[in-house]
């Protein structure tokens, strides 16, 4: 129908051109409409509306010949006459190419279709609407280049061209005429070649320039210095080189000035040529400027943000920024400068966030730092620091990140004592220093707010106070490679708010905690190198959310409980150089996800289970130093992802499996010291085998460059001459190796060296700045191809980073609509700060002045609407919605009772539920997500959106949302999945609702 249409008002287009080629030529006094021109914007604007595809039926319902245009949705025409003035339609989704009869618009002075899906390339007649003045094409996919008529449009004060796939260079004669251009935006975009050197120099009204983003090179044009009315110049996030053109830092207006991650090099100019007297944001991290930090920023009187982190800046921490009142951020990082902390930073009352990380500070935190009230992020680490903690820190009132990791700090932990009284703490890393003395008691007065508490690689000593469990909303606690002793105390399992737990590389004893299943957040525990002893409680199997789990090197003695094995979210479980002792339950299909298993030097016996060959995922796998029977299962056929499969010092028999040879992604296999017999298969991992992975097994043949000797056929009588060796033999080994094998364990144990099981634990916010250039790489340019879908204020694309992972990305329509900003905030401190099994989880977020984005784990199987309504749909038994309501419920009971925050969703529907490829459930799309500050409170707002159906009745009608608002859109979803029926159906019309009718 959609073809159909479009060749309709095709032909209507062409009629009403012969109409009107009729009239003009056998009319010798065309009437007053023909002369206005009114009936050339009517074909143009149908021709417009003729190459759009509009899916929503915007144009289709309001753009009708049989009313005037000048009435139809988005026009405006100009007070003489018929004409168009302006063409808005700004975040309608129309889809399809610009026609190029928009040229024919001869009267329009303002053309905005900002995000409204359009493809295809900017037509060259654009350049004939003379009278434009405003120009915004922002945020849709157009390609191919910039046309360079757009010059002739000598009225343009608004240039707009961001957020699309525009690519070539920038043409020379784009701005050759546009005299009066007041702001140009081309960010966001993938321009090459070279800024041309003329490009500026008829502008003399710029005030903003925006050509972030891109991939442009050379150098920064001379004449940029000359627009004397420029107060923004944004060109980061390029690849341009050379130096910065000196009379740039003397542009009196210029407010923000962002040069960010290029290749640019040089010095910045001493303070006898440097005036930036209005100079509000400078950004010029990442590149290679070297030299001092010149003396002439002193004079910024107005600065607010200075960025200079990643360069090759020298010389001593610059005193001078205690000169500059207004500063609230201050970025140093990564510079080889030297010196110590200014005392003088005090005087800065309004710094909100310094960073001196990274850097070759040397002497000790001064005392005075604790002036600067309004400071909440405050990063001194990986320096040459010494000396011991202030505790004047602690009148740091607005606190909220403490990070002095990687020094030489000394001392104890008594600045615990007065930090408790900065109440909205939340970060305190103090690893990789040289710290000593035990964990005071008064830990536990720690800020409530406290997520992350990070001390490890110190000298604590001592055991582990029970006070820790008052920091009950700490989502990740690491005391490892200290010399910590004692026994984990029970009241650790009180803090169900936990995610990683690391108490390794110390010498903690005793058995783990017997209420250790009351960790039910839990999803991270690392325990190796330590001397804990006695079983692995039962319970353990209740941690569902588990999915790292590593006990190496202790003195557990128990049977492994079969219900860890049926953890479906376990990656690495690893309980290497223990006593763990008798059989592995024969079903461990249950590690759907798992990719490391080392259960190697224990007294585990009988067979490998067959079910092995279920855990899929599966690239690392040792079981050595045992005593395992029996063959090598036939199921491991099925682990074609191993890439190191280590079975030595076991009693395995029969034969080597030939599919082992077929594994493309193996690279290490070691089988010695078992019972294997037969040949030694060809090629793969087999090709470039040594001796030492295959001595110890008698009965194998092959390989004579290994020396085993060639295969030959056995004749009946020597079969028979060994058949009371095959039958004794095994029995007596069994015997004395178990016995033999626990006391090799028991003994290597005790004179192995201390070495380390690399870890790393990913942060939940991760400190990598994504650029806008990886983005539209990821999702081909934001293609349509890629679009998953569209929301109130943003899309989501489906994309692959450089990495190789695949993610949803989340664009914000219009970032500069104040509700899309609030809601892209509000969704970024809900998803940086919950973290649920049952949530959607942020990866990354990208930010600047046109362009927002969220990046989030990719749900591959869709929503919960897609299941239950598409056409195709799977089937969904009652067990498997009832899972499903169950992962929805957990989720909002995290947001509701055991997030720090009330987090009210206010949008809970089927769409807002997609699935993982395990099919569980992942509540999504915190967009008009709202923080209570209370437990109880309820909030009244006229501006959440929200969905007719599932809204409760007092935040349809007053728009006051609470818990039990939400309570109620979950009832309305339940009763959805069991029925199969929308609350909007047709058939619940007059007083009959869904609730109605299944009561």
């Amino acid at each position: 129908m959609a073809c159909n249409w479009i060749t309709t008002v095709s032909l209507v287009v062409s009629l009403s051109f012969l109409v009107f080629g009729a009239a003009a030529s056998s009319s010798p006094a065309p009437n007053s409409s023909n002369v206005d021109g009114s009936n050339t914007d009517l074909a143009a604007l149908l021709a417009f509306k003729g190459q759009l595809s509009d899916p929503l039926g915007i144009l289709a319902r309001s753009w009708t010949t049989n009313v005037s245009f000048c009435r139809w949705v988005g026009i405006s025409c100009g007070r003489r006459g018929q004409r168009v003035a302006v063409l808005s339609l700004p975040d309608m989704l129309l889809q399809g190419e610009l026609s190029p009869h928009i040229g024919n618009l001869s009267f329009l002075n303002k053309l905005n279709l900002t995000n409204t899906g359009l493809t295809g390339t900017i037509p060259s007649d654009l350049g004939r609407l003379r009278r434009l003045t405003y120009l915004s094409l922002f945020g849709n996919g157009l390609s191919g280049s910039i046309p360079g008529t757009l010059g002739n449009l000598s009225r343009l004060e608004f240039l707009i061209l961001s957020n699309n796939r525009l690519s070539k260079q920038i043409p020379p004669e784009l701005l050759q005429n546009v005299g009066n251009l007041k702001k140009i935006s081309l960010g966001n975009n993938d321009l090459s070649g070279h800024i041309p050197p003329y490009l500026f120099n008829k502008t003399t009204f710029l005030r903003s320039i925006y050509i972030a983003n891109n991939s442009l090179s050379g150098p920064i044009p001379d004449g940029l210095a000359s627009l004397a009315m420029l107060q923004i110049l944004y060109l980061n996030d390029n690849q341009l080189s050379g130096t910065v053109p000196p009379r740039i830092y003397n542009m009196s207006r210029l407010q923000a000035l962002s040069l960010g991650n290029n290749n640019l090099n040089g010095t910045i100019p001493s303070n006898q040529s440097f005036s930036l007297p209005a100079l509000q944001e400078l950004y010029l991290y990442k590149n290679n400027f070297v030299g001092s930090i010149p003396l002439g920023f002193a004079a910024c009187q107005h600065l607010q943000i200075i960025v200079l982190y990643t360069n090759f800046f020298t010389g001593f921490v610059p005193t001078w920024l205690t000169q500059l009142p207004q500063l609230t951020i201050i970025s140093l990082a990564g510079n080889p400068l030297v010196g110590s902390i200014p005392a003088g930073l005090s005087n800065l009352t309004s710094l909100t966030w310094l960073d001196l990380s990274f850097i070759n500070m040397i002497g000790r935190i001064p005392t005075e730092i604790s002036r600067i009230q309004k400071l909440s992020h405050l990063f001194l680490g990986v320096n040459l620091l010494t000396g011991s903690i202030p505790t004047s820190l602690g009148n740091l009132s607005s606190l909220c990140v403490l990070d002095l990791r990687g020094d030489d700090l000394e001392g104890g932990l008594d600045f615990f004592s007065s930090l408790s009284n900065c109440k909205n703490l939340q970060i305190l890393h103090i690893q990789g220093n040289s710290l000593s003395g035990r964990i005071p008691d008064y830990v536990g007065n720690l800020s409530t707010q406290l997520l992350q508490l990070l001390a490890n690689n110190n000298d604590l000593t001592g055991g582990l106070p029970s006070t820790l469990s008052n920091l009950s909303n700490l989502r990740w606690i690491d005391f490892s490679s200290n010399l910590l002793t004692g026994t984990i105390p029970e009241s650790i399992t009180m803090m169900k708010n936990l995610v990683t737990l690391d108490f390794s590389r110390n010498a903690i004893s005793g058995p783990l905690p017997t209420q250790i299943s009351n960790l039910r957040s839990l999803q991270r525990l690392y325990l190796f190198r330590n001397k804990l002893i006695g079983s692995i409680p039962d319970s353990i199997g209740n941690l569902t959310k588990l999915e790292y789990i590593l006990l190496s090197n202790n003195q557990l003695n128990s049977t492994i409980p079969s219900s860890l094995f049926h953890l479906d979210k376990l990656i690495r479980l690893d309980f290497s150089q223990n006593s763990l002792n008798g059989t592995l339950p024969p079903d461990i299909s249950g590690l759907k996800q798992v990719t490391y298993i080392g259960l190697s030097s224990n007294c585990l016996l009988g067979g490998i289970p067959e079910s092995f060959g279920q855990t899929m995922m599966l690239t690392y796998l040792n079981l050595s130093h045992n005593s395992f029977e029996d063959s090598i299962p036939d199921s491991f056929q099925e682990l074609t992802s191993l890439v190191s499969l280590d079975l030595s010092y076991n009693n395995l028999s029969g034969t080597i499996p030939k599919f082992l040879a077929n594994f493309t992604e193996l690279r290490t296999l070691n089988l010695s010291f078992n019972r294997l017999e037969g040949k030694i298969p060809e090629g793969g991992v087999f090709s470039n085998i040594t001796l030492p992975l295959l001595i110890g097994n008698s009965g194998l043949c092959g390989a004579p460059h290994l020396g085993f000797q060639p295969c030959i056929q056995h004749s009946h009588s020597s079969n028979n001459k060994n058949l009371l060796v095959k039958i004794l033999f095994p029995s007596v080994v069994i015997v004395f190796g178990s016995i033999a094998l626990c006391a090799y364990v028991t003994i290597k144990r005790k004179l192995q060296n201390k070495g380390d099981i690399q870890v790393d634990p990913d942060d939940f916010m991760s400190h990598r700045l994504i650029s806008y250039r990886e983005l539209a790489l990821a999702t081909d340019h934001f293609s349509e191809n890629n679009l998953l879908g569209t929301g109130s204020f943003g899309k989501v694309y489906k994309g692959q980073l450089s990495n190789g992972l695949v993610v949803a990305i989340k664009v914000l329509l219009d970032p500069q609509l104040e509700q899309a900003t609030r809601s892209f905030d509000a969704e970024c401190r809900v998803l940086h700060m919950a973290r649920h099994r049952n949530l959607i989880r942020i990866l990354n977020t990208c930010s600047n002045l046109d362009f927002r984005a969220l990046v989030l784990q990719y749900m591959p199987n869709g929503s919960l609407q897609m299941l239950l309504h598409s056409e195709g749909r799977r089937q969904l038994g009652f067990l498997k919605r009832l899972d499903i309501m169950l992962d929805v419920a957990m989720a909002m009971e995290y947001l509701h009772h055991e997030h720090h925050d009330v987090v009210l969703h206010c949008d809970l529907k089927p769409s807002n539920v997609l699935f993982d490829t395990d099919m569980t459930g992942h509540v999504a799309d915190f967009g008009i997500a709202k923080l209570l500050l209370g437990n109880d409170n309820s909030l009244i707002t006229a501006s959440m959106p929200g969905t007719l159906g599932y809204m409760a009745p007092e935040y349809g009608s007053l728009g006051k949302a609470s818990r039990k608002s939400d309570m109620f859109s979950y009832g309305i979803m339940l009763l959805e999945v069991f029925t199969g029926k929308r609350p909007t159906d047709p058939m619940f019309i007059a007083d009959l609702s869904i609730r109605q009718w299944v009561r």
